[in-house]
């Protein structure tokens, strides 16, 4: 239940042990990617590294396909990332993908369209048909309204990936059935985006990032935050972010006077390029995951993923990473050749590992910022203080910032940042200094 890219990710895994896989959604994508109901798929987004693996071992030779298409695959020095105006130490084996999300979409879309296996039903999924204690279909109507003529599918397995405002939660409480726990926090996030025409105003530069740390007190002071990537097209997507009344908004001069602000990179293409179209923006008001383990029951047959499991603060480019890692884990858990009548505890708590990871170091980061008043952890000031000063040895030295950086790109679990040893080149970086 729907197919955008966690939707997507989720058919291509179920293909590899399922005779038949529907993907029911109700927009309609046109080759470019674009659909109505997903407002912040024209925003900029990141693919970490760790989800750039899980893209390539699901969909081998796809990056090949998106660079031949136009994306810009950067590497080593063409992979920038500021802090506090100042940029970082080069990581080792930095490479990211310049893309963006509707080119990335449309192309994960026709590979899993080529699946034998899969096809698609252009409708609105309206509720789940259960027996008993498990899930054995679904209903669906047209798409435009949500209502009318539609089609009930009989299914033993079904994969919620409707996003953060998911119905499931209703149809389940409708049946009686528990809501899963929920965890918050108010973050008060409003990014804008804009393309831009790029030549060769800055080289061989594919993924410049700048946010601010530890030196502005997390407030830009220093430097606005934003990001600027090559995407297909000969464009640049350029994205602005700001908390609370700091938000970016759709005017296209005062979205370049904050470019000017920016660092290096962004401040070229600000003054050398021209803008192409309006600037979109987005409000995210609140990170939010659902913990299923936490329930005592749950429907057989049924699982969850992307943002309908989890979303959080996308300034931190998690997104699309933590929709492949689930699909990931639901690949493990189908490998145990499971019953579908049976609650899929197994899937939720491999999925739920992965999310904590991502929401460990997006609500850290987060709780720095003054607007937003927690939850904190046990311990938070003394965690807060560690983790400015790792980030400051990240700016100076190669082997800190490769090793915080495999952490940030989710190829590290947030364990590896107090490694021993890694603890104590952080101080001998910081004492040197």
């Amino acid at each position: 239940m729907g197919g955008s890219y966690a939707g997507l990710f989720a058919a291509r895994v179920l293909s590899d042990y399922a005779e038949d896989v529907v993907v029911v959604e109700p927009d309609v994508i046109g080759e470019d990617g674009l659909g109505r109901r997903t407002p912040q798929r024209h925003q900029l987004h990141a693919l970490l590294s760790q989800g750039h693996t899980q893209l390539e071992r699901w969909f081998p030779g796809i990056t090949d396909d998106l660079v031949a298409g136009g994306a810009c695959l950067g590497e080593g020095d063409d992979v920038q990332f500021y802090l506090d105006g100042r940029l970082k130490a080069p990581a080792a084996g930095a490479r990211m993908l310049g893309a963006t999300r509707p080119f990335l979409e449309s192309h994960l879309r026709r590979r899993v369209e080529d699946l034998k296996n899969v096809r698609f039903s252009h409708a609105q999924a309206t509720d789940l048909v259960l027996q008993g204690d498990r899930v054995v279909g679904m209903t669906t109507a047209a798409p435009e309204s949500g209502s009318g003529a539609g089609e009930t599918f009989d299914a033993e397995f079904v994969v919620d990936a409707m996003g953060r405002n998911s119905p499931l939660v209703g149809w389940l409480a409708r049946d009686g059935w528990d809501s899963a726990p929920v965890d918050s926090m108010r973050i008060d996030l409003g990014y804008a985006t804009a393309a831009f025409h790029r030549g060769n105003e800055l080289g061989s530069t594919v993924i410049a990032h700048s946010s601010p740390g530890p030196a502005s007190d997390y407030q830009p002071t220093v430097t606005e935050p934003g990001a600027l990537a090559a995407v297909e097209g000969d464009r640049w997507s350029v994205v602005l972010a700001g908390y609370a009344d700091h938000r970016p908004g759709p005017d296209r001069e005062e979205f370049l006077r904050r470019m000017r602000r920016c660092v290096a990179p962004i401040r070229t293409v600000a003054d050398t390029s021209e803008m192409i179209g309006d600037v979109k923006t987005y409000r995210y008001v609140e990170s939010r995951r659902r913990v299923h383990s936490r329930l005592s029951r749950f429907p057989g047959g049924l699982v969850v993923v992307g943002d309908a499991l989890a979303s959080v603060n996308p300034v931190y480019g998690q997104g699309l990473t933590l929709s492949a890692l689930a699909a990931n884990a639901l690949g493990a858990y189908l490998r145990t050749n499971p019953s579908p009548q049976d609650p899929a505890w197994a899937y939720f708590r491999l999925a739920e590992a992965v999310v904590d990871a991502a929401w460990q170091l997006s609500t850290a980061a987060d709780l720095a910022q003054p607007h937003v008043t927690g939850p904190y952890p046990r311990g938070y000031r003394v965690q807060k203080w560690v983790a400015d000063r790792l980030t400051e040895a990240s700016v100076l030295d190669s082997a800190v910032n490769t090793q915080f950086m495999g952490v940030v790109n989710m190829e590290l679990p947030p364990k590896a940042l107090t490694d021993p040893r890694f603890l104590a080149r952080a101080a001998r970086v910081l004492l040197s200094r």
